[in-house]
């Protein structure tokens, strides 16, 4: 056989054995990459390699090789969630390294890290003074969590008390030219608004309309193929919430002008019904 055909053969072979040990070892391998995780990484990538290329190495020995350091770490990973006695000697313990703002050097030692490389750190969550943190911890995969004393946390509308809309996720209705029907249906509208929709922003046709997506509050983004007649998205609820406050303007002076003293009451308290409406959503439409 060819030398070049039995490269190809082997790389092939390599190549979908280890997208196949990838596919089963799973997203913690790279969300979580611990120090013993990189290293089996690194050799697997090496056997791979070696497999594809080197005729000395026989294919069964590389499969094999292969398949064995693609298993360890799920089995290791399996039995760590059984124990987590078994879980801390595989990948180690996080490590407090600094607590209420002082560092503790002691763990800093034990970790092999150095005050700068703890101040790069730090510097990374954008923090620069050690003083500002209450916690700080060094998980197992180097990365470092940070929890800023009380004082330095940004404040929230949660921490103020200032009740918000919720939200969800924009939706995309619209992509490459094609209408997204399950989340238009998931959305509870139909392609008719949303035709409607678009030809506002200037499109005439789905076909035109690369990118189209609405968010929680109801707002619509719209991409077109071309760049030129991209339109920004148009905000709806301000103009709802001017409709309602003209109709209660006209309702009182509707009840101003009339001298009918029945007619008169009627606009009065459907003005006030109105008032009360807009006092309670007006929040939400802006």
């Amino acid at each position: 056989m060819p030398e070049i055909v039995l490269i190809l053969i082997r790389s092939i072979t390599a190549f979908f054995l280890l997208f196949l040990m990838a596919r089963i070892m799973g997203k913690k391998q790279i969300s979580q990459l611990t120090f013993f995780d990189y290293c089996v990484g690194i050799t697997i990538g090496s056997i791979a390699a070696t497999l594809s290329v080197d005729q000395n190495v026989k294919i069964v020995n590389g499969l094999v090789s292969l398949t064995i350091w693609g298993f360890f770490p799920i089995i290791l990973a399996y039995l760590g969630l059984k124990s987590m006695l078994f879980s801390k000697i595989t990948d180690g313990k996080a490590t407090i390294v600094i607590r209420n703002g002082e560092v503790l050097d002691k763990n800093l030692k034990k970790n092999l890290l150095t005050i700068n490389e703890l101040l790069m750190l730090l510097r990374e969550k954008g923090t620069f003074k050690v003083s500002d943190v209450e916690m700080a911890v060094l998980e197992t995969n180097g990365e470092l969590s940070i929890m800023l004393k009380t004082g330095q946390q940004p404040v929230t509308p949660q921490t103020l008390g200032i009740p918000l809309e919720q939200e969800h996720g924009p939706a995309v209705l619209i992509m490459d030219g094609k209408i997204m029907k399950k989340s238009l249906e998931n959305l509870g509208y139909s392609e008719e608004w949303l035709t409607g929709e678009i030809q506002k922003q200037g499109a005439e046709d789905i076909k035109d309309v690369f990118l189209a997506q609405i968010d929680s509050r109801g707002s619509i983004y719209v991409d077109l193929y071309e760049d030129q007649y991209t339109k920004t998205m148009i905000e709806e609820r301000p103009l709802l919430a001017a409709s309602l406050k003209k109709i209660q303007a006209d309702l009182e002076g509707y009840s101003f002008q009339t001298d009918n003293p029945e007619a008169k009451k009627l606009y009065s308290e459907q003005a006030m019904k109105v008032q009360k409406i807009l006092d309670v959503i007006l929040p939400y439409l802006k």
